[in-house]
């Protein structure tokens, strides 16, 4: 996804997850308030259609998608759920176990029912709740922070970042949260630190 940041840089970062796209960069709790972005039913179903989610690719339009308030209350909820596990995985705990039951609760919820379209396409039967999409994205955040791929959520290595993200990477030694951003900074400073060479 294509991230602005309140400083104003425009850059490039891969969650690897749904469910960590969802935690990262939507907002939330605490420090994290100043990057919200769902102030809205509005405004969730908006980020649905930005990501890795993509309804769009099962021929679902943003009218189709039925968003109330209580499903934007359920999708916050989620997400510091998701965002407290991810933060405990990347920094070497376990998850909670009152996170781990906001997850598993939200994931046992009814998901998009899947239809054969007119034209033969795959696609979802409309109206789409909102409540279906975030069951989705719970669902991905069971399979994300368990085992084999919990081992892999990780967070920038940059200081002042605490973006996480899921390492899916070959080597498994993915560093930063971009390339674009603090990877980008670690190497102006790597250069400007290294001793001059006659």
């Amino acid at each position: 996804m294509r991230v602005r940041h309140p400083d104003g840089q425009v850059f490039s970062f891969d969650a690897g997850a749904l469910c960590l796209e969802l935690s990262s960069i939507s907002g939330g709790a605490g420090r994290r308030a100043r990057f919200e972005m769902l102030h809205s039913p509005a405004d969730f179903v908006r980020w649905a259609f930005a990501g890795r989610l993509d309804p769009r690719s099962f021929g679902v339009t943003p009218a189709e998608v039925v968003a109330t308030e209580a499903d934007l209350v359920l999708v916050k909820e989620l997400r510091e759920a998701i965002w407290a596990g991810a933060w405990a995985l990347a920094t070497g705990s376990a998850i909670a176990r009152a996170d781990a039951t906001v997850i598993n609760q939200v994931a046992a919820g009814a998901v998009p029912v899947p239809e054969i379209g007119p034209d033969l396409a795959r696609t979802w039967r409309r109206p789409v709740p909102a409540g279906q999409l975030t069951a989705l994205i719970a669902r991905d955040a069971v399979a994300t922070l368990t085992p084999p791929t919990s081992t892999r959520v990780r967070m920038c290595a940059a200081d002042n970042c605490a973006l996480i993200y899921l390492d899916t990477s070959r080597p498994g030694n993915r560093r930063w949260c971009s390339m674009d951003r603090c990877g980008n900074r670690a190497k102006v400073r790597a250069h400007r630190s290294a001793p001059d060479r006659p």
